[in-house]
């Protein structure tokens, strides 16, 4: 997109922790933000799960909804219906960030194969913490500790 239009990306990447959690954890949106090099532009929003990411099922948690912010002239604006506007204008050195909801879980997360966790909070995709405190799963030196993981998976809220 950069070669066909004056816009830089900053930031492209995985909306990290934006799945959902559960035995099979919901997938991940995109977190991006671009920058209008020259001249004028509009920008339109026509998104779904502005105010709430989609349903995880069976037990299986809720994907985290979009986010939308527009900075114009040093200021932040978000879009009235937060993924739903049109002809936001836009000049040179504006940027827009957007994050797209992730997809919901299915099934238990305390369910969730220990190692499945230890994976993605090995790839960052989610933290350390969020692994205890959505699947159960202790993360010691990259690895569960299965032992603790039991513990905890015990003591479910």
């Amino acid at each position: 997109m950069e070669q066909a239009f004056p816009v830089l990306y900053h930031h492209y990447a995985l909306h990290e922790g934006s799945g959902g959690a559960g035995l099979h954890r919901g997938g991940f949106g995109l977190d991006y933000e671009l920058e209008l090099r020259i001249g004028q532009a509009k920008a339109s929003f026509v998104m779904d799960h502005g105010r709430f990411g989609p349903q995880g099922a069976l037990g299986g948690h809720d994907g985290v909804p979009n986010k939308v912010i527009v900075s114009r002239d040093g200021e932040t604006y978000t879009p009235e219906h937060l993924s739903k506007e049109q002809d936001i204008p836009l000049s040179a050195g504006d940027r827009v960030h957007v994050q797209t909801p992730g997809g919901g879980g299915y099934g238990d997360p305390y369910e969730r194969d220990p190692d499945l966790v230890a994976e993605d909070v090995r790839l960052e995709r989610y933290s350390v913490t969020d692994a205890a405190e959505l699947f159960g799963v202790v993360i010691r030196d990259g690895l569960p500790d299965l032992a603790a993981t039991a513990h905890l998976r015990l003591q479910k809220p």
